[in-house]
């Protein structure tokens, strides 16, 4: 198993199973709206000036705090969204189904409703980063960049039928229903993604987590397809983008902030030159 794919591994099971502001502010407290009669834990801040939004998508089990050390460093002249899914912190659980077609399609829906007009640089952590590639694709009219923070990947991880049993039961044991069926659906999801065509043409930054210490072992608890034919369609799905290793662990928005933030202001200047 390739070094990349053994981070991209861990990552994905870490997180499912078990630059600077030129005046600094404080980001936002998160508010609870009520959306379509439900209600959303956000964090919006809207700028007056904004021509780009800054929109994250959390990881699994991850939430919108995760980001705050992120948020505060970007510029003062985007506006920013991130949010929990419903089932997370204080959002409410949903009925709908938690595959990456329907939460993109809710995200775009809550971004509407808070005024928060395209285009959007797109920044997803885990599971996030794998619905990030799904909006970046179905919309790409409305993505002027992405920033994929030790993203899970598609084809990554198996069908949950191919699980283990020992991993479905901790599965099910440990973890409430909104992540239980978000993990369900991750190889769906990945079929969604691939389904679609590919987004070279915008600005996009992998962050990949390398950690450095001996005693980083990665584990992937039997539900990641690591044979060589996945190994090579993972490196070659974004054949322009950026490419940073980072020796950090898998929250890497909190443990190093900076290195994302720098990663996503960099994706901010690359598509205001482009516009």
């Amino acid at each position: 198993m390739s070094p990349s794919l053994k981070t991209l591994a861990l990552a994905a099971l870490l997180s499912s199973l078990f630059i600077a502001r030129s005046t600094p502010a404080a980001p936002a407290d998160p508010q609870i709206d009520t959306i379509d009669g439900h209600r959303l834990e956000t964090v919006t801040i809207k700028s007056p000036d904004a021509k780009l939004c800054v929109v994250f998508e959390n990881g699994s089990r991850a939430t919108v705090d995760s980001w705050t050390k992120v948020i505060a460093a970007l510029p003062p002249d985007v506006s920013v969204f991130a949010y929990n899914r419903p089932g997370y912190g204080n959002s409410q659980q949903t009925n709908t189904p938690r595959d990456g077609k329907t939460i993109v399609q809710e995200l775009r829906r809550d971004l509407q409703q808070r005024g928060l007009k395209p285009p959007y640089i797109l920044v997803g952590h885990s599971l996030g980063g794998l619905y990030m590639q799904l909006f970046a694709r179905r919309h790409p009219d409305e993505v002027a960049g992405l920033v994929l923070v030790d993203a899970v990947y598609p084809r990554v991880i198996k069908k949950p039928e191919n699980f283990p049993l020992w991993t479905r039961a901790a599965k099910q044991a440990f973890f409430s229903r909104a992540i239980n069926e978000e993990i369900d659906l991750i190889h769906q999801t990945g079929e969604q993604v691939d389904a679609l065509p590919s987004i070279d043409d915008k600005p996009i930054v992998q962050l990949i987590n390398r950690p450095t210490d001996p005693t980083a072992v990665p584990v992937d608890f039997g539900v990641v397809d690591n044979d060589p034919q996945t190994v090579a369609y993972v490196k070659a799905l974004y054949p322009t983008a950026k490419k940073i290793f980072v020796d950090s662990d898998h929250q890497m928005q909190k443990q190093s902030s900076l290195e994302v933030a720098n990663a996503i202001n960099d994706v901010i200047a690359s598509a205001r030159s482009l516009r």
